[in-house]
């Protein structure tokens, strides 16, 4: 489809949803991101739904500001994926001893390692600026400086939600690896710190909603957020390649004989600011829930934990702010999915998925999702699809 544009305050809202089918909230939410008064431009991914301040599936173009919560509190949240050399022959019958070995090797939940990670041994992991990036943690706020050992126990682990490691066939039988994590706890303290800090600030009293508060160029404000945002947003990518990494060694170690080799490595964003520009104008995009999908780029959008995911590449369609939605996007709450659905449920949805089936999990059953190839061929005209993946592993926190 192509985007529907609705009326704005300040901006039209081009969205590539059915308006009729995005809640009430998540609109007001729209409307009221239309009227900041630095904004330029905004477009709604088919994947939206209400979040904080601004809506998840959100792409906001700003001139001279930059909103925290349209940036998320996940810093740099985003997707990994790698294809394999594997195949479908190459695979065991049972497959919960591979679940149980990537569990053993990346911890989960809350879970961290037992000492900050060193990377040097790691299969294919670039080493380069791994020292100069830590160096630069000195420089972040103080208000989140007591989490420096926790930051470092928590380099390479999954956090919870819809966090997830999954293990897949493409349409071609290929053996693909893919993963979803951000900026662990630190991202979340330094996203709330600055939230706090906003809400403070003059120019943001009066906002029709106190969560979108913004900095403003030329502030020491602005310049410790952007300082402390790059830092989580890089902190999340090495996070990500970190686990990439250690599940590039369990399925070396356990598929010696078929001796694996990895193709490139795919990486994106979803939860992060960019520097872009768009008809003359230098703007801060946020991307919350939403990846880049600039003409040739390559990008991930999953479904859920049983359903399909997709590798893509953009088509530059700057009506989007070369943009793309992050996934398929929820249809309901978390609370609303454990009241709606029962274990039985997950069991059903899950079938033929070696994952976890139990209440811990039932907030992220498929069925509290929108169907993703729906979500699919509402964006036809920002990405094009590489390969349809489908899991037969899911680690979940």
């Amino acid at each position: 489809m192509s985007y529907v544009e609705m009326p704005g305050a300040k901006v039209p809202i081009r969205m590539w949803a059915d308006p009729a089918s995005v809640e009430e909230g998540a609109l007001q939410q729209l409307r009221n991101v239309a009227t900041l008064p630095w904004i330029k431009g905004l477009a709604v991914m088919p994947d939206v739904h209400y979040g904080k301040g601004a809506t998840v599936g959100s792409v906001i173009a700003m001139q001279g500001a930059v909103c925290p919560a349209a940036v998320g509190v996940d810093i740099g949240c985003g997707m990994s994926a790698v294809r394999t050399s594997l195949t479908a022959n190459d695979l065991p019958g049972d497959l919960s001893r591979l679940r149980s070995k990537i569990e053993e090797a990346i911890p989960v939940g809350r879970g961290m390692h037992d000492s900050a990670v060193d990377p040097a041994g790691f299969h294919g992991f670039a080493t380069a600026g791994w020292d100069d990036f830590w160096g630069r943690f000195d420089g972040i706020a103080d208000a989140v400086k007591f989490r420096a050992e926790r930051a470092g126990k928590q380099m390479g682990t999954l956090g919870s939600g819809n966090h997830m490691i999954e293990v897949c066939l493409d349409q071609a039988d290929s053996v693909w690896l893919m993963l979803h994590s951000g900026s662990r706890n630190i991202g979340k303290e330094l996203a709330e710190h600055h939230i706090g800090v906003a809400q403070k600030l003059p120019h943001n009293q009066g906002l029709i909603d106190r969560d979108l508060a913004v900095f403003v160029s030329d502030t020491p404000q602005m310049a410790a957020y952007r300082n402390d945002l790059y830092w989580a947003q890089e902190y999340a990518k090495y996070n990500r390649a970190i686990m990439m990494a250690l599940l590039k060694n369990v399925v070396l170690k356990e598929f010696k004989k078929a001796k694996p080799t990895f193709g490139t490595e795919i990486s994106c964003h979803h939860n992060y600011v960019a520097e872009e520009r768009y008809e003359g104008m230098d703007l801060l995009v946020t991307r919350k829930g939403a990846i880049r999908a600039g003409s040739g780029e390559y990008g991930i959008i999953p479904g859920s934990m049983g359903t399909s995911s997709y590798i893509v590449k953009g088509l530059g369609n700057e009506k989007a702010f070369n943009s793309a939605s992050h996934g398929a996007g929820r249809r309901m709450s978390r609370n609303a999915a454990k009241r709606r659905f029962s274990v039985r449920d997950l069991e059903e949805q899950t079938r033929g998925v070696e994952c976890r089936k139990d209440s811990g999990v039932l907030d992220e059953i498929p069925g509290a999702y929108k169907n993703i190839d729906q979500v699919m061929d509402q964006q036809r005209d920002l990405v094009e699809v590489v390969a349809k993946l489908k899991q037969f592993i899911c680690v979940k926190g």
